[in-house]
């Protein structure tokens, strides 16, 4: 038989028979058990939430890694060879100086002809203009990729040991864009209103989780053909805070009290796991700072993150 901490009632004893001690001691009793229960079921939620989130983040962590592993591969090569591939079409290039400067020299009318017949068949002019302009934009569309690569290492921050440490905020809100571009570009123009921030001590990769869950949701909640979604930093005291406003379609106020609870969300059935802003929540508290939402239907949806520049333990560590 189970034990459940309560004093068994004496046999003999009806409820209206017993003392109002007896009473008040049994009453008792199930208080501090129902005390110890609730208590039980916060340190379980609890436990809970952090495992979705170690989970989560190690899956994308992990998946950001792959993909920018797999990717600087091929990318390395081909900006190797691009830079080979230069330096050939400039000697070929030099090469067909020469002939030109020397084709008035051409003595035989026939081989002339045939020469100017397939210089201007080939339009050697405009492939001597647009040869170099097809190499440079080649070669920013792989810088770019590099970036992309760049900033999913930097996103996943696998390689990186989960220490506190001081950044650059704007850096990683920008790598994190970058990264959700695809969900963004469709759907919304970033406006970015950046205060001068000063490093923030923080582990990285968490923060970036949230920042990427507040724009992705941003993106999603515009509903219009097209919307904005405007970022803002500043200082405020002893904190940072940083900004994430959307022109969507906004939630309604009997939502707002539940929306970082964890599992709930008010996208449709198969869109939304209700797991995002509750994994976000638990990392701002984590980094003791807070989330703050305001919401207005049809006009939009603003998140504030407040963060403290110093992580209270390096805060209060004695400087060497």
């Amino acid at each position: 038989m189970t034990h459940t901490g309560l004093s068994p009632l004496p046999q003999e004893l009806t409820l209206a028979e017993m003392s109002d001690v007896q009473i008040r001691a049994i009453v008792g009793e199930l208080i501090k058990t129902n005390r110890d229960l609730k208590e039980v079921n916060s340190k379980l939620s609890d436990a809970q939430s952090k495992l979705i989130q170690s989970e989560k983040l190690a899956s994308i962590g992990q998946l950001a890694a792959g993909v920018a592993h797999e990717i600087n591969n091929p990318i390395g090569f081909i900006f190797s060879n691009f830079g080979t591939l230069e330096q050939y079409l400039e000697d070929l290039f030099q090469m067909l100086d020469a002939y030109e400067q020397a084709e008035a020299s051409v003595s035989d009318g026939a081989a002339l002809a045939r020469i100017r017949s397939l210089k201007a068949d080939l339009d050697i002019d405009y492939l001597k203009e647009d040869i170099p302009n097809l190499m440079r934009e080649s070669r920013d569309g792989i810088q770019r990729v590099r970036k992309i690569v760049q900033d999913l290492k930097d996103f996943s921050r696998v390689d990186a040991r989960q220490e506190w440490e001081s950044v650059d905020l704007h850096a990683g809100i920008d790598s994190t864009l970058n990264i959700v571009n695809n969900e963004i570009k469709y759907k919304a123009d970033v406006v970015k209103h950046y205060g001068a921030l000063p490093e923030v001590q923080c582990l990285p990769s968490e923060l970036n989780q949230v920042f990427m869950n507040l724009l992705v949701n941003a993106a999603h909640a515009i509903t219009a053909e097209r919307g904005t979604i405007t970022i803002s930093t500043g200082v405020e005291g002893p904190n940072v805070w940083v900004e994430v406003a959307d022109t969507g379609a906004g939630i309604a106020q009997e939502n707002l009290k539940r929306i970082f609870d964890p599992f709930f969300t008010t996208k449709p059935v198969g869109k939304g796991t209700g797991l995002g802003l509750s994994l976000s929540y638990g990392i701002v508290q984590k980094h003791s700072g807070r989330m703050e939402v305001h919401s207005e239907l049809g006009v939009g949806t603003r998140f504030r993150v407040t963060l403290p520049i110093k992580h209270e333990e390096a805060a209060t560590q004695p400087a060497a």
